[in-house]
């Protein structure tokens, strides 16, 4: 996709959700508060320019994305966002951990509210019935570092 220079930076990526059948765009990690300011427009300083910046996009129900799909939406959102590196995530693949950093980031782009909102009401439950799990997982991981 070639990006319009005089379209904003919301409806550029209004128009990737669209041609990628996506339901919803999340910034996430150090650069999240960044790039949500540069979507709405205001002014921001660059804290970690050399970081990568992480976007979750959630494909709608039966929709997935090939391969060459995600290299060409990384590669359409490094020019819509103007950074050197996306970093994507496809929030149905990940782990039920990193599927609630993405949820709990910045809501960058809704296509469908409804289904963006039960998709997040799934990871929030998912990761909370995974809780006593993770406490015990990481409980024996530092019992053996002691070791």
């Amino acid at each position: 996709m070639s990006v319009n220079p005089t379209a904003s930076t919301r409806d550029s990526l209004y128009d990737l959700a669209r041609q990628y059948d996506l339901v919803a765009l999340y910034a996430f990690g150090s650069r999240a508060a960044e790039i949500t300011a540069r979507v709405t427009g205001e002014m921001v300083a660059v804290v970690f320019p050399s970081s990568d910046v992480d976007i979750g996009v959630l494909p709608a129900r039966g929709h997935r994305l090939t391969a060459q799909d995600r290299v060409r939406l990384a590669i359409a959102l490094e020019d819509v966002l103007d950074v050197d590196r996306v970093d994507l995530v496809v929030l149905p693949e990940a782990s039920p951990y990193l599927a609630l950093d993405v949820v709990c980031g910045e809501l960058l782009c809704v296509t469908d509210p409804d289904a963006e909102a039960v998709y997040q009401l799934y990871v929030l439950r998912r990761a909370g019935d995974l809780a006593p799990l993770e406490r015990e997982r990481r409980r024996m991981l530092l019992a053996e570092e002691a070791i």
